[in-house]
């Protein structure tokens, strides 16, 4: 069976894990028809805005889409790709899995577990403004529907992948209207999944007890901004953000990434890790139904990286990324 796949490389160095995720793609034999689109800076440097209009269009026709990292300028006034590809394209649930790697000499071992989180509210819609001369008002919206959407996601995700326990985080101790309506919406759909243990964390606590035993967690349930730094706090637990990947799934289709930066100061040097590209490609597998190819990637990477003769210096090798990515490709073949 073929697919058509939005493919957007993004900036920096995603052009470069782009293509060595490419090649692993097809020596699992699955058939993509890749839709190429430039956005973030390498559109701009043509002239259109870092999101095109093309790209959403694709995105839209091909109800799958995987990216690059791209590049937000700080403090510019630029607004943030990734943060418009979810408004534009309604995809309400981030999800990230955490999982460590044999080999890479991380601080935890044996660490398996995945972020839930809400994807287009909270202080992410962007609504602030200035309500006089050095004050200004960001507001955090969150919603009954948003909320249980969600919830729903997660649940459901946890028992199609044998996950045994959900953890609302929460600030409801404190944000007791925005928060308590987050909490009251996951209290309600929990009710439906009596075969998941459910139980709830307030944010801070939360973070502690990840870093003392993340082990105690299985999937945490998280609005968009405990989410998107407890994400990347995981990420710690594993080696860093660059050995994990993200899905964006709405109602009418997902958007597959790699959650690290751009990284412009090794862009072009050929050494940058190209894990989270292919993992990336791997839960769009999965997505697409294509359970076999996206094992045989996920163990093949996972094996390259444990012997580490093929891996970038990030990881302790001397591989370039090219390099590493012809090594899975190798291994996934065999």
């Amino acid at each position: 069976m073929s697919y058509r796949v939005t493919l957007l490389p993004g900036d920096g160095i995603g052009p470069e894990v782009t293509a060595a995720m490419k090649e692993v793609v097809a020596a699992s034999g699955v058939d993509i028809q890749w839709d190429e689109i430039d956005v973030g800076l390498l559109a701009m440097e043509k002239g259109k805005p870092a999101l095109p209009e093309e790209a959403l269009k694709s995105l839209r026709r091909n109800k799958v889409g995987l990216k690059g990292p791209v590049t937000t300028p700080v403090g510019r006034g630029h607004v943030s790709v990734n943060v418009m590809l979810r408004k534009q394209l309604n995809l309400y649930a981030n999800v990230r899995p955490i999982k460590s790697f044999r080999g890479v000499g991380a601080r935890y071992e044996n660490v398996d577990l995945v972020v839930v989180r809400e994807n287009t509210e909270d202080v992410y819609a962007g609504v602030e403004h200035e309500v006089t001369p050095g004050v200004v008002e960001c507001v955090k919206i969150i919603t009954w529907e948003g909320s249980t959407r969600v919830a729903k996601y997660a649940f459901d995700y946890a028992r199609r992948m044998g996950r045994q326990k959900i953890t609302a985080v929460h600030k409801a101790n404190i944000m007791k209207l925005s928060d308590g309506l987050f909490l009251k919406a996951c209290q309600k759909v929990a009710k439906r999944y009596p075969d998941i243990q459910y139980e709830e964390a307030i944010v801070d606590a939360a973070c502690m007890k990840l870093v003392m035993n993340p082990q105690a967690f299985d999937v945490l349930l998280c609005e968009n901004l405990y989410g998107d730094i407890i994400s990347d706090l995981c990420g710690g637990f594993i080696g860093g953000i660059g050995l994990a990947a993200g899905a964006n799934i709405g109602e009418k289709g997902a958007l597959f990434e790699t959650v690290h930066g751009s990284a412009p100061d090794i862009a072009g040097k050929g050494i940058a890790n190209p894990t989270a590209m292919i993992l990336a490609a791997a839960m769009m597998l999965d997505y697409l139904g294509e359970h076999a190819a996206a094992r045989r990637i996920r163990t093949a990477l996972e094996q390259v990286i444990a012997q580490k003769r093929h891996v970038t210096p990030d990881i302790g090798g001397k591989a370039t990324t090219m390099e590493m990515g012809t090594a899975v490709a190798q291994r996934v073949k065999e």
